[in-house]
C-alpha cells in the first residue's frame, strides 16, 4: 500500500470509530476527517471543493427549503390531522391507512418532520381506541423509511449514491428509475409489518411523555434542533398552495428530464424566497447545515478511497473468488455489507463509502454497475434493527416507551426480508 492509501484507510477507520462511539457530532467527525485528508494532501483542494459544491448538496439544500416552506404553511400538519380524523372511525385499519399515507408522503418529503407531526397523533388515536401505541409507532417509522427510498429525492441516500456514481463515470438516475424496485420492497416490508410485526412486540400500554415534550426529547437525542419543526404551525392557504405548487413543478420538471433535480429544486427554492412564501431567515433555518456538512465531509472521505486507489485495491481482493460465484453473490455481498454498516453509521456515510466500491466491483466482474448502485440505495436506507440507526427510530423509541430489543425483534427480520426481496427483484429491473 502507498502512503496515501495508508492515510486514507487510517482516516476512514478513525471516522468510523468516532461515529460508532457517538460522543462527537457526526458532522464534526466528517469535517475533521476531510481536513486531515486535505492537510496531508491525500486529496486535492479541487476535490474538496467539488464535494462541497456537488449537485447532491445543492439539491438537498434546496429541497430542505421547499419542504420547510410547506411545513411553515401548516400544510403537512393539516393533511395528517385530516387523514387521522377521517381514519380514526375505522379503528386499527384507520391507523394503518395513516401509516401508509405517511409512507407515501416520505417519497417526496423529508420523513423526520412527517414522523414528528404524525407520531403524537397516531399515539393518541390508538390510545383512544384502547389499542397499544407500540403496535403502530415502529411501523410508522419503518414505513417512512421504506417510502423514502421510492424516489431519487425521497432520501439523501439516493441523491448521494447518484452523485457519487456520476463522479465515477456512471449515468445519472432519473427521478423514478429505482421506484419499481423500491415499491416492491416497500410492499413486502409493509405486509410483514401488518401481519407479523405487532406479534413480535410486547404490547402492554406504556406511559408515554406529554405530546409536546416527546418530539423535542427525541429530536435532541437525534442531534436536531427541535424548533426547526413547527408542530403547531397555523394553516395559511396562500402559502400552502404556493409552496405545494412550486414543489409539484420542481418534481415535474425533473421527472420530465427538462432540468436536473439540483437545478429545478434550486430554482424552486429561490422562487419561494423571492415571492415571500418563505422569509429569508426561515429559508436559512430550513437549510439544515449539520446534515449538509456531514454529507460533504463524508463525500471527501469517500473520494479519498477512490483517488488513492484503495477502493480498487479492496475490490481486486474480492474479485478472485466472487468471479467464480457470479454477480448475484457479489450483489448479495454489497447489499449485506450496506445493511450491516447502515445500522452502525449514518446512511449518508455508508452511501458515500460503498458506492465507489460497488462501481469498482461491478466493473471488475465485467457487469453493469446499475444493480449494485440500486442495492446500495435500498440497503443504505434500511436501518431497522436498532433505535438509533435512523432519526425517526429515535423519535418513536422514546414516545412509545420501547425497549432496545423491540427494534431488534421486529427490525432484524425486516432487514432479512428486504434483503431477500431486493436480491430477487433488482436483477429483473436492472440486469447484470
Amino acid at each position: 500500500m502507498t502512503l496515501a492509501q495508508i492515510i486514507a484507510l487510517s482516516v476512514l477507520a478513525a471516522v468510523v470509530a468516532a461515529l460508532i462511539h457517538g460522543k462527537l457530532r457526526a458532522d464534526v467527525v466528517a469535517l475533521a476527517g476531510a481536513a486531515v485528508l486535505l492537510g496531508t494532501r491525500t486529496v486535492r483542494p479541487v476535490e474538496v471543493q467539488g464535494a462541497f459544491a456537488s449537485p447532491a448538496i445543492l439539491a438537498l439544500a434546496s429541497l430542505f427549503v421547499i419542504a420547510y416552506a410547506m411545513e411553515l404553511s401548516g400544510l403537512l400538519g393539516l393533511l395528517i390531522r385530516g387523514a387521522t380524523r377521517l381514519c380514526a372511525r375505522l379503528g386499527a385499519a384507520g391507523l394503518w391507512l395513516v401509516i401508509v399515507f405517511c409512507g407515501m408522503a416520505s417519497a417526496f418529503l423529508n420523513n423526520t418532520p412527517i414522523v414528528v407531526l404524525s407520531a403524537p397523533v397516531v399515539r393518541d388515536v390508538s390510545q383512544s381506541l384502547g389499542l397499544s401505541p407500540k403496535r403502530f409507532l415502529i411501523p410508522l417509522s419503518y414505513a417512512t423509511i421504506l417510502g423514502g427510498a421510492c424516489t431519487l429525492i425521497g432520501t439523501s441516500t439516493n441523491l448521494l449514491v447518484n452523485d457519487m456514481a456520476r463522479n465515477a463515470g456512471q449515468p445519472a438516475f432519473s427521478l423514478f428509475e429505482a421506484t419499481p424496485v423500491a415499491l416492491i420492497i416497500a410492499a413486502a416490508g409493509g405486509l410483514y409489518l401488518v401481519l407479523l410485526g405487532p406479534r413480535l412486540l410486547s404490547v402492554e400500554t406504556a406511559a408515554p411523555p406529554e405530546p409536546p415534550a416527546a418530539p423535542q426529547a427525541a429530536m435532541t437525542a437525534a442531534g436536531e434542533d427541535p424548533a426547526l419543526y413547527p408542530l403547531d404551525a397555523p394553516f395559511d392557504p396562500w402559502r400552502a398552495g404556493a409552496a405545494l405548487g412550486v414543489f409539484v413543478l420542481v418534481v415535474t420538471v425533473a421527472a420530465l428530464g427538462l432540468l436536473p433535480i439540483a437545478a429545478s429544486a434550486f430554482a424552486g427554492a429561490v422562487l419561494l424566497v423571492v415571492t415571500g412564501v418563505i422569509g429569508v431567515e426561515d429559508a436559512y433555518k430550513g437549510l439544515r447545515p449539520e446534515i449538509l456538512l456531514l454529507i460533504a465531509g463524508m463525500v471527501v472521505v469517500g473520494l479519498s478511497l477512490e483517488v488513492t486507489g484503495l477502493a480498487a485495491l479492496t475490490t481486486d481482493a474480492l474479485v478472485g473468488w466472487l468471479r467464480q460465484l457470479g454477480p448475484l453473490y457479489a450483489l448479495a455481498l454489497i447489499y449485506g455489507a450496506t445493511l450491516l454498516l447502515t445500522e452502525l453509521l449514518s446512511n449518508a456515510a455508508v452511501a458515500v463509502l460503498l458506492t465507489p466500491m460497488a462501481v469498482a466491483l461491478a466493473e471488475s466482474l465485467g457487469v453493469s454497475p446499475r444493480p449494485f448502485l440500486v442495492a446500495v440505495m435500498m440497503a443504505a436506507s434500511a436501518a431497522f434493527a436498532t433505535p438509533f440507526g435512523y432519526q425517526t427510530n429515535v423519535l418513536v423509541y422514546q414516545m412509545g416507551g420501547y425497549r432496545y430489543l423491540d427494534f431488534v425483534r421486529i427490525g432484524a427480520p425486516l432487514n432479512l426480508i428486504t434483503w431477500a426481496v431486493g436480491l430477487a427483484v433488482i436483477p429483473l429491473f436492472f440486469p447484470f
